[in-house]
């Protein structure tokens, strides 16, 4: 069932970094795209007035992806702002006298989880939860128990379809477009199962440390912060059956199959990692055991995949940054027109810093000589005017399209299957900055043909070449 557009977006967070950096540059996109044309009633606490918020929103885009006269012009006038303390009932008060007549207000909680509660029994009391929706900042929690908690508060005032849990991560245009990808193209789905592919893996690397984020990352490490939710997301992507229907419950409803698939991954399966210098990191406990970096093997218990590991890593400092996925498949039988060396055939997803379908193929060298593996590949770099990812999941929010938002059954199945491996005391191995993580990983966490280490560059632009791999 459609629902109605939001006639409002309230801001709550107005004056934070998020904001800043991410949320006026995608409001003014919006508005360059004809999507927004509702008051933005930005909240804080900061004893600022709406001309000083008007002051940082323009400064953010001055920054942050350029300022477009004509559209801050008309963001300009739609911005409101009310400045108080979300325990004080009368900033919702006031909250709820700046929406004036509108009926489906649109409530972003760009705020520290531990704040949902008290704003979330705000709003009802206000009168402003009614006819609305409510977005929320991933985490969404800290582990299952805090999930269903966070779950348990925002479904005490909004139903689960008024509830949209924003990870920016699966609005970008790579991650979504896999789906599209796999089931419009009938090549691929005869082999994309486990007949023919032998194993997974995905690596969700960067060449960058904590970058002066030491305090919040000592309190989240690499499992929580990208691999329960960014990569989980890839995967569910991957492995999913195509859906019944294009609405975004039917998409929904086949990501949770894939969790629910999985087994709770044995701690024994997990090699966590933290490059040598973090200790030394501003907000990092001296004796953090906080990982850094992380690989993992899972098994998605379906019919589809039964049999087929997945390999997971991703880490901070690693030699690239580049989110990319390797499926490969199995070799071809042993008979005498099978050459004795043969390499695997693979399907090679690049998600980012540009997007990558590759297919590795054997072909013969001149005169016989033997074999050597190219990769046939299609490559697209972003494009100007595309829709950056905060863009992409505000205009699907404020339109009620809640296919890219985690539901809450999701969140929960993926908090269970990794709650063994974060309750458990498993090892933090030293690595240096800019190596593929711990000594340990291969020895005990390695795809049977090893891990495959994704290069710096793709071709420039998008076309189909061949190429040495």
């Amino acid at each position: 069932m459609s629902q109605p557009h939001s006639d409002a977006l309230v801001f709550f967070g107005a004056t934070g970094d998020l904001a800043y950096k991410k949320i006026f540059p995608a409001l003014q996109a919006m508005i360059k795209r004809g999507t927004l044309d509702v008051p933005v009633i930005g909240v804080a606490k900061a004893g600022w007035n709406l001309d000083q918020l008007k002051a940082r929103a323009k400064d953010s885009l001055a920054q942050h992806g350029g300022l477009d006269a004509a559209a801050w012009e008309k963001l300009s006038s739609l911005l409101r702002y009310v400045d108080g303390d979300y325990s004080d009932p009368g900033t919702f008060v006031a909250v709820r006298k700046m929406l004036g007549s509108a009926e489906h207000p649109a409530h972003y909680l760009a705020i520290p989880p531990l704040l949902f509660e008290e704003v979330v029994e705000q709003l009802v009391k206000s009168g402003s939860a009614k006819g609305a929706r409510i977005i929320v900042e991933k985490p969404f929690g800290h582990d299952l128990a805090s999930a269903q908690e966070l779950n348990r508060i925002l479904l005490s005032a909004f139903p689960e379809s008024s509830i949209f849990r924003i990870d920016h991560y699966l609005a970008k245009g790579p991650v979504h477009h896999m789906v599209s990808f796999r089931f419009s193209n009938s090549f691929l789905e005869p082999l994309w199962n486990r007949d023919y592919i032998e194993s997974v893996q995905i690596t969700m690397a960067e060449d960058f440390g904590v970058q002066g984020r030491g305090a919040f990352y000592d309190q989240t490490g690499a499992i929580r912060d990208v691999i329960q939710n960014h990569i989980f997301q890839v995967m569910c992507n991957l492995a999913m059956e195509c859906p019944a229907r294009r609405d975004s419950e039917s998409m929904r409803d086949e990501k949770v199959k894939v969790l629910k698939a999985i087994p709770p991954i044995d701690p024994k399966n997990v090699i966590r990692g933290q490059f040598i210098g973090y200790l030394d990191e501003k907000g990092v406990a001296p004796n953090s055991k906080v990982e850094t970096f992380a690989a993992l093997e899972l098994e998605v218990k379906s019919w589809r995949w039964d049999g087929v590991p997945f390999y997971i890593r991703a880490g901070k400092n690693l030699p690239v940054t580049c989110t990319e996925v390797m499926a490969r498949l199995r070799k071809p039988p042993n008979t005498n027109m099978t050459e004795p060396d043969a390499t695997q055939n693979y399907v090679r997803f690049r998600i980012s810093p540009e997007m990558t379908i590759a297919m590795a193929v054997s072909v013969a060298l001149p005169e016989g000589t033997g074999r050597e593996e190219v990769e046939l590949v299609a490559c697209r770099h972003p494009q100007p005017g595309e829709m950056e990812a905060y863009e992409r999941v505000l205009t699907d929010a404020m339109a009620g399209d809640a296919t890219l938002f985690a539901r809450q059954d999701y969140v929960e199945e993926a908090w269970r299957i990794v709650d063994p491996m974060l309750k458990a005391a498993t090892p933090v191995y030293p690595y240096a900055p800019h190596t593929w993580g711990p000594d340990q990983v291969d020895p005990k966490v390695r795809p049977p043909c090893g891990w495959d280490d994704p290069r710096a560059e793709e071709p420039a632009d998008f076309r189909v070449v061949a190429q040495t791999a």
